[in-house]
C-alpha cells in the first residue's frame, strides 16, 4: 500500500545545505519519490512511497528540533506520481520572490493572517455571510477545476505574480473586507497573506492545513467545488463521487476536470480536454497544429 504526504514548516534554518544532504539520503534509503525544497526559511516537500517508509521518514524527520511539530498531510497516490527524487536548497520554499519581506521566527511566519481551521472558517461564514471573500492563492488554471464558490480568481501564472496582482486598484475595495486565503496545503497561503497585510488588507485568514485538510473534513458538502490540481503525476484529485466538474474543454466546452499537456512540444501548456476531444490533444492558441501522439 503507498501514499503521498504533503508537508511544510516555515523555521529558520541555519544550514540549508546539510539539511539537504540529510534529507536526500533519508529519502534515498526508504526508496521515497518526490519534490522537497529546502531554504533558510524552511522546508515543503510532497513524498510518495509505502506507508511504513512514509512514517519512517515523518518519524525521523520530526526529530531533528526545528522540524519538531511538523504536519504530515497524507493522500491517495504512490512512488510512481513522481517521475525522481528531488532536493533542492533554493532561495525560498515558495517562489513569491519576496525572501527579504517574509519574517520567519521558531513559531514561523511573523505577521501572516489568522489561521482558520475547516470547522471556524464554516463559523466565519455563517456568522459574516455575503461580506467573506474567498481569495485564491494558486494559478489561475488551478482555480479552473476547482475552488471555493464565488472566489476571487486572480491572473496569477505564478507565484511571484501575486505581488502585482494584490497591488491592483480593482482589488482596493476588498482590503477592509473579511478575506480568506486559501491554497492546495496552505503554504503558499503563509506568504500571501503577509504580502496582503504588508500592503493595506485588514482582515486577512488563512485556510489551516489548506484545501487538502478541507477537503478530509466536509469533502464535497461544504463549500467547495471540484477537483484538487496537484503538481504530480496525479494530475487531480476527487474528494468523493459526488464532485462536480467545473472546467471547461477547450474545444467543445463540455464540462471537465481532465489536464493534458498540448501535443505541441514548443508549446506544451496544460490544457483542459474531455475525454471526447482527446484526439486533439493541441493548445487553440497554438500558431501551428499537431498531430497528436497518441
Amino acid at each position: 500500500m503507498q501514499k503521498i504526504i504533503l508537508y511544510y514548516k516555515f523555521v529558520p534554518m541555519a544550514d540549508p545545505e546539510a539539511v539537504r544532504l540529510w534529507q536526500k539520503t533519508l529519502c534515498e534509503k526508504l526508496n521515497l519519490g518526490g519534490r522537497i525544497i529546502i531554504a533558510r526559511q524552511g522546508i515543503n516537500g510532497s513524498l510518495g512511497g509505502d506507508i511504513e517508509d512514509l512514517k519512517t521518514y515523518a518519524k525521523e524527520t520530526k526529530l531533528f528540533q526545528p522540524f519538531k511539530g511538523m504536519v504530515f498531510k497524507w493522500s491517495e497516490g504512490s512512488r510512481e506520481d513522481f517521475p525522481k527524487l528531488s532536493v533542492k536548497v533554493r532561495e525560498e520554499i515558495v517562489t513569491f520572490g519576496a525572501a527579504k519581506e517574509l519574517k520567519i521566527n521558531e513559531r514561523g511566519v511573523v505577521g501572516g493572517g489568522q489561521h482558520l481551521k475547516p470547522e471556524a472558517l464554516h463559523e466565519l461564514v455563517e456568522e459574516r455571510g455575503d461580506e467573506v471573500v474567498f481569495f485564491e492563492g494558486r494559478n489561475a488554471y488551478e482555480a479552473a477545476v476547482g475552488k471555493f464558490k464565488n472566489a476571487v480568481v486572480t491572473n496569477a501564472r505564478t507565484a511571484k505574480d501575486f505581488v502585482k496582482e494584490i497591488e491592483k486598484p480593482k482589488y482596493a475595495k476588498l482590503k477592509d473586507r473579511p478575506v480568506v486565503t486559501y491554497c492546495t496545503g496552505g503554504v503558499r497561503c503563509e506568504v500571501l497573506s503577509v504580502l496582503m497585510k504588508n500592503r493595506g488588507w485588514q482582515e486577512v485568514y488563512q485556510l489551516d492545513g489548506g484545501i487538502v485538510k478541507y477537503g478530509e473534513k466536509f469533502g464535497d458538502t461544504g463549500l467547495w467545488q471540484g477537483s484538487l490540481h496537484v503538481f504530480d503525476g496525479r494530475l487531480g484529485l476527487k474528494f468523493s463521487d459526488k464532485a462536480k466538474n467545473i472546467g471547461r474543454c477547450v474545444h467543445c466546452k463540455s464540462k471537465t476536470s481532465n489536464y493534458e499537456n498540448c501535443a505541441n512540444k514548443a508549446c506544451n501548456e496544460l490544457i483542459l480536454i474531455c475525454q471526447n476531444c482527446q484526439q486533439q490533444t493541441y493548445c487553440p492558441n497554438c500558431a501551428k497544429r499537431v498531430i497528436p501522439t497518441r
